[in-house]
């Protein structure tokens, strides 16, 4: 619980108390936010109106790859078991958006069932048409993984002659709707298949604007051996430093995501770590949900602020009377020239600005006149949401994650119960390093022990006892740092 002070219009101070973080994050969006984005067509030009389900939906984790490169398997690997309307094979299978979520009986909602529940966030997908609808399905089965999250598995995305034809509805688009909503994306990757297709570097540039979800997985990495598979992983990425284009080298989580022996089993130890960083990386979604979603808030705050400004401009510079298709047409062409004086008037990061070409083409089906002027009330408003409301509930949120229960904080259930092993020998681990000798009735330490005595027997002094300097001389040899030697 957690409250603050705040003025209403009659500058009466109340206290809003709200029952948890993404309640607040739910009332300052519909009454500080939502107003802006209405009064500018920024629904029109960017992402629809965000309802109660996008609020109180579950941690979601889309996967993305071309065909074939195991993105289904990923998934029933993590369940431990096949989900409705699976299906596997070396073809493209998946031809569908698939959300498999949690449910008290396995069962498929199909999509146009699906875009008119109120309890689901997929309502704004009715806007892609019936083309995507019926290759939309919502895949309900009861696992205790899906309790913690929901996943999207895709349609593989086509190589070759095959990317030429029309899918039927905006694949790139339906991506970056999920994008912004979901809270992991996973690339996957297979080690035969390097090469980035036209419609797979499409998808991947939709995801821009969300690095800090993308996880990039190079899986049946066991079907190669040792040095086959360090030429594979630089081929992937300088393949995906010219998509990616970014100065950081992105991690990439090396693995074999299936139940089945390992082909090469000589980097079993990589994948295992690989694995364990990785599924690490997912089972903590649940507890960084709401801190997730305030910073989803935050960017969609500063886009919509920039938004606004960008079209009061535009609406500022038409012409009252005559002239008004010419000048559309010039102020559009000079996009980029008013992004540079906003960015000057306003001091606004040219980060922040959406991408010129794609805004070109939204705002030549706009009537520039019947834009609104600026309104600095409805900015101010979300400055100060910004500065104080999010600030105050970055504060609450460390208190939440306490006060919840250890058990909702993590995924649990299917392969994520490999990750929290202590009790088999087989846990990542288990009776490696110090776990080594755990269970055994022989002490570890002898069964080395009679080479050190060898060595105190020779440094020894009269007085039975090893001197600084002789100790000191021995023991520089472990190439330990002189502050851990110190310690010791």
């Amino acid at each position: 619980m957690f409250s603050w002070m705040t003025k209403d219009d009659g500058k009466k101070k109340n206290t809003e108390v709200f029952e948890n973080v993404v309640t607040g994050l739910r009332h300052i969006y519909k009454n500080k936010l939502l107003p802006l984005e209405s009064a500018y067509h920024f629904h029109d030009f960017h992402s629809p109106a965000l309802d109660d389900p996008d609020f109180d939906a579950k941690p979601m984790i889309m996967l993305v790859g071309q065909y074939s490169t195991g993105k289904t398997t990923f998934i029933r690997y993590l369940l431990e078991r096949d989900f409705p309307g699976i299906r596997i094979g070396p073809e493209p299978t998946t031809d569908s958006f698939i959300a498999v979520m949690h449910g008290d009986k396995d069962g498929i909602i199909p999509g146009n069932a699906l875009v008119v529940d109120p309890k689901k966030q997929f309502r704004p997908l009715s806007k892609f048409g019936n083309a995507f609808l019926n290759r939309f399905q919502c895949s309900m089965l009861d696992s205790q993984v899906l309790k913690g999250i929901s996943i999207v598995d895709t349609p593989g995305i086509l190589s070759g002659e095959k990317q030429r034809v029309d899918r039927g509805y905006d694949f790139t688009g339906v991506l970056e709707w999920f994008a912004e909503r979901v809270d992991r994306i996973i690339l996957l990757f297979d080690a035969h298949k390097l090469d980035i297709s036209d419609e797979f570097k499409r998808s991947i540039e939709a995801l821009k604007g969300h690095d800090d979800k993308i996880r990039i997985i190079l899986n049946k990495a066991d079907m190669v051996d040792h040095q086959q598979l360090m030429r594979v992983y630089g081929a992937l990425m300088w393949s995906l430093g010219k998509v990616l284009q970014t100065p950081e080298v992105a991690r990439v989580y090396i693995g074999s995501f299936w139940d089945q022996p390992l082909r090469y089993d000589s980097n079993r130890k990589l994948f295992e770590a690989e694995e364990q960083d990785l599924f690490h990386d997912l089972e903590t979604l649940p507890r960084n949900a709401a801190l997730r979603k305030l910073n989803d808030l935050i960017k969609r705050a500063r886009l919509a602020k920039v938004h606004a400004y960008i079209i009061s401009s535009l609406r500022k510079d038409m012409p009252s009377m005559f002239g008004k298709d010419s000048k559309k047409k010039e102020l559009i062409k000079n996009l980029d020239q008013i992004y540079i004086q906003l960015q000057r008037e306003h001091q606004i990061s040219p980060g922040d600005f959406p991408e010129v070409k794609r805004m070109q083409l939204e705002l030549a089906n706009h009537d520039f006149s019947k834009f609104p002027a600026l309104k600095p009330k409805l900015i101010e408003t979300v400055d100060e949401m910004l500065a104080n409301d999010i600030a105050k509930m970055m504060s609450q949120i460390p208190m939440e994650d306490a006060a919840k229960p250890q058990q909702n904080a993590v995924v649990r259930g299917g392969v994520f119960s490999g990750v929290q092993d202590t009790d088999t020998p087989f846990g990542f681990k288990q009776f490696e390093g110090v776990q080594a000798g755990r269970g055994e009735q022989e002490w570890i330490v002898a069964r080395e022990k009679y080479k050190y005595d060898e060595i105190f027997e020779r440094l020894v002094n009269n007085e039975g006892k090893v001197a600084g300097a002789a100790a000191k001389q021995e023991m520089v040899k472990s190439k330990l740092p002189n502050n851990v030697l110190a310690k010791v």
